[in-house]
C-alpha cells in the first residue's frame, strides 16, 4: 500500500499462545498445565467517563495477551516475559503486594496478591507470556495481561469458570491496576476483557458495572474500524492522569455529587472554577454521545455515528486536554481522507486513534495519516484494521 505502513499478522507467525509455551520452557525449562489468554480492547467511546460512574463502549479485540501456567509444589512464583525489555521475577506469594514488585512483574503480582485477597487459593506457579496487543497503544495490553493470569491462577486453583469467577476476576484485576502498578484505572478495560462477545460492543455502566453486548455490524453497513497507531506515547503525561481524577473528584464534591457521572448540563454552570467546568462538560457531554451511539447503532444507522466521535475527539483536546499533536494530526488526516468520524482513544497523550472508514477508501486513509504525519516531522504510525473479539479464554 503506497504512503502507509500497516501493521498486519504476517504469515507463518507463531501465536501468542505457542510463544508463551515456548517461554516457558526456555526460562523455566517446564511445560505448561495450560495456556490462557485476554484480549487488548478499543474504546469505541466513552473516554474518561469510567471512573466516574458513566457508560462506555468499548470492544474486545482479537489480539491477545497469552499465559502459559505451571503449578508449583511451593510458594514461588516465577514471571517472565518473551518481551525483551521485560526481565525475569522471582519471589514467594506472600511477598506480592502493594510495594513490593515494581515494572511489568507488578502486573502479574499484583494480580495475584488481589486474587489472594479475594479468597482464591492461588498455588505457587510458573508464568510465561507472550503477547500480540500493541505496548503503549491504547489498547490495554495491561488488563489484557491482568486478566490472562487472573483466569489462569483461578484454573490452577480447581475455580470453574463462570460468571461469578469472571466478575471476581474484574475486581482483582482493578485492585492489582489502583494498589500494586499505581495506575488509577476505572474497570473499563478489565470489563470488557472479561465479558466481551465476538461481533459486539460492550456498553459498561460503571456505576453498577451492568453491561449489555451492542451487535455493531460494521460489515453489513461497508465500514470498518481503523486504529491509529501513533506510536508515540509523552513522558509529560506522567501523573496527568492522576490529575484528571482530581479534578473530577473535586468538581463531584463541588456538586455534592458521589461520582461526576451523575451530574447534569445545568449543573455545569454550578462550577466556578474553569477547568473543573472543562473537565465536568466533557465526562457530562461523553456519557450523552455514548448513549446516542448505541441508540444509532441499535437502530442499524452506524454511519451516523462520525459526528459524535469527532465531537468526542474535540472535548478530549480541549476540555479533557489529554490529546497531542500527533492525535491531532491523524484525526484530522483521517477525516479529511473520507473517514466518518475519528477520535482519540485510551488515556491519550500519544497511544492510538480510531477512524470509522467506508471500506473503499480504507487505503485513502492509512495513506493519509502517514502523509500527515511526515510532513509535520511526527513518527511514522501504524495503522490496524481491527474486528470484535471474544473475552478471555482458556485456549489448551
Amino acid at each position: 500500500m503506497s504512503g502507509a505502513f500497516r501493521e498486519r499478522e504476517p504469515e507463518g507467525v507463531v501465536s501468542p499462545a505457542e510463544r508463551a509455551a515456548a517461554e516457558l520452557a526456555a526460562t523455566w525449562s517446564v511445560g505448561p498445565d495450560g495456556v490462557w489468554a485476554a484480549p487488548g480492547r478499543v474504546n469505541l467511546i466513552g473516554e474518561h467517563v469510567d471512573y466516574n460512574g458513566g457508560r462506555c463502549l468499548p470492544m474486545a479485540l482479537t489480539r491477545v495477551t497469552a499465559a502459559a501456567v505451571r503449578r508449583r509444589n511451593d510458594d514461588r512464583v516465577r514471571l517472565s516475559s518473551d518481551a525483551p525489555e521485560a526481565a525475569p521475577f522471582e519471589g514467594r506469594l506472600t511477598e506480592l503486594g502493594p510495594g513490593a514488585v515494581d515494572g511489568w512483574a507488578a502486573y502479574v503480582a499484583g494480580t495475584l496478591w488481589a486474587l489472594r485477597e479475594a479468597g482464591v487459593d492461588v498455588p505457587g506457579m510458573d508464568v510465561a507470556v507472550a503477547s500480540d496487543v500493541p505496548v503503549g497503544a491504547g489498547l490495554s495490553s495491561s488488563a489484557a495481561l491482568e486478566c490472562a493470569v487472573a483466569l489462569a491462577a483461578a484454573g490452577l486453583a480447581g475455580r470453574t469458570d463462570d460468571p461469578q469467577l469472571r466478575h471476581q476476576v474484574v475486581q482483582a484485576a482493578i485492585r492489582a491496576e489502583n494498589e500494586v502498578v499505581g495506575a488509577g484505572t476505572g474497570g473499563m478495560d478489565q470489563t470488557v476483557a472479561m465479558l466481551a462477545e465476538e461481533g459486539a460492543a460492550l456498553l459498561i455502566d460503571t456505576r453498577d458495572f451492568s453491561t449489555a453486548p451492542v451487535r455493531l455490524r460494521l460489515a453489513d453497513a461497508g465500514l470498518v474500524l481503523v486504529v491509529i497507531d501513533t506510536r508515540v506515547t509523552h513522558t509529560l503525561a506522567d501523573g496527568q492522569y492522576a490529575q484528571r481524577r482530581r479534578d473530577c473528584e473535586q468538581a463531584a464534591r463541588e456538586l455534592g455529587l458521589a461520582q461526576l457521572g451523575e451530574a447534569t448540563a445545568d449543573d455545569l454552570e454550578r462550577l466556578t472554577d474553569p477547568r473543573l467546568r472543562a473537565r465536568a462538560r466533557h465526562v457530562v457531554g461523553e456519557i450523552g454521545r455514548v448513549d446516542r451511539v448505541v441508540e444509532l447503532v441499535a437502530a442499524g444507522r452506524m454511519a451516523e455515528i462520525g459526528p459524535l466521535l469527532d465531537a468526542s475527539h474535540a472535548s478530549l483536546r480541549d476540555d479533557y486536554e489529554v490529546s497531542a499533536v500527533e492525535l491531532d494530526t491523524v484525526v484530522a488526516a483521517a477525516t479529511g481522507a473520507g473517514a466518518l468520524g475519528a477520535r482519540m482513544t485510551g488515556g491519550g497523550f500519544g497511544g492510538s486513534a480510531i477512524a470509522l472508514v467506508p471500506e473503499a477508501v480504507v487505503a485513502d486513509v492509512e495513506r493519509a495519516v502517514v502523509d500527515a504525519c511526515a510532513r509535520r516531522g511526527l513518527t511514522t504510525p501504524a495503522t490496524l484494521v481491527v474486528t470484535s473479539g471474544g473475552a478471555a479464554r482458556r485456549l489448551s
